[in-house]
């Protein structure tokens, strides 16, 4: 391009981030109380009740933006229980509470040692994930909630596997922080919880879903509830240990109460592997064929 098309082509006005960097407030205007500073700088502004519509749109559109940029199309999400805990320290706990002789922490300590396996399998699964997304048209990235436990073991194994991997971060009250094994420029971090579940949503072609507290179950039940009256269109939704999900949560009555249809019992799996999880998403989203996955990221 010559240097007059250029000129033809260039912006007419500074753009914001321009304006911001060459913004300085006169003294006398330079205090907390002035209006002064830019709109779009000003984070008291920014931070009143009012401006709840902006900030929400906000949080919708800087995932959606990013992931666009890193051509993310297609998610694998996986759910579960930010205290389950690694295999290793799970033993360290329970060797600790034998030598203390503490029989309630013992029981304790065996019942987080046999619980510790979901990590073991979340991890193995997202690594399986992550390998096979390398020969797809469509690459397939693992997301999960950021944090400690299942989300940490998802993170990890994408991430031992060479791949890129999202985390979907919740601002609580205990600050929780983000897990280390999540790709930096896929790090989210949100305020509201209706704009996160919506991410965990609009780029998913599945989802697995490990044993885990009121969280999981809000993510669970609302994917499941949203599948059930056609918000969104089916996918495979995985549930890691079929024991813990049926001593939990009694399907069968809520059949039988007429609650549910028969017919929703179908929307989920049991599983119990990673190995048998990865099978049956292959199979339902037609990847031994070579065929890419679709998201409705819209």
């Amino acid at each position: 391009m010559n240097k007059k098309r250029k000129q033809l082509a260039a912006r007419n006005f500074p753009s914001a981030g321009e304006e911001a960097a060459k913004f300085k407030s006169p003294s006398r205007y330079a205090g907390p109380e002035s209006s002064y500073r830019l709109a779009f700088t000003d984070t008291a502004f920014l931070l009143q009740d009012d401006l709840r519509p902006v900030r929400m749109q906000l949080e919708l559109l800087k995932p959606e933006m990013v992931q666009r940029e890193h051509g993310i199309e297609a998610t694998i999400v996986i759910f579960g229980s930010a205290r389950i805990l690694t295999p290793e320290l799970a033993r360290e706990r329970l060797q600790q509470a034998e030598a203390a002789g503490d029989a309630q922490a013992v029981a304790c300590a065996r019942q987080a040692l046999e619980m510790s396996r979901h990590y073991d399998e979340a991890r193995r699964f997202a690594a399986l994930v992550t390998q096979a997304s390398c020969s797809l048209e469509q690459p397939i990235v693992v997301v999960t909630g950021g944090g400690p436990g299942v989300m940490e073991a998802g993170n990890r194994g994408a991430d031992e596997a060479g791949g890129q991997s999202i985390g979907l971060n919740i601002v609580l009250p205990h600050e929780e922080q983000p897990n280390p094994y999540i790709t930096p420029e896929l790090c989210f971090q949100f305020h509201y919880f209706a704009l996160r579940k919506m991410h965990f949503l609009m780029r998913s072609v599945a989802l697995a879903c490990f044993p885990g507290g009121f969280g999981t179950l809000d993510e669970l039940f609302e994917v499941l509830t949203l599948t059930q009256t056609g918000k969104v269109r089916k996918r495979p939704i995985l549930l890691f240990d079929r024991a813990f999900w049926t001593s939990l949560i009694n399907f069968d009555h809520l059949v039988q109460t007429g609650m549910i249809a028969a017919k929703d019992v179908e929307l989920f799996h049991f599983v119990e592997t990673a190995d048998e999880a990865w099978a049956i998403l292959r199979r339902e989203l037609g990847l031994d064929n070579g065929a890419g996955a679709e998201s409705d990221s819209h």
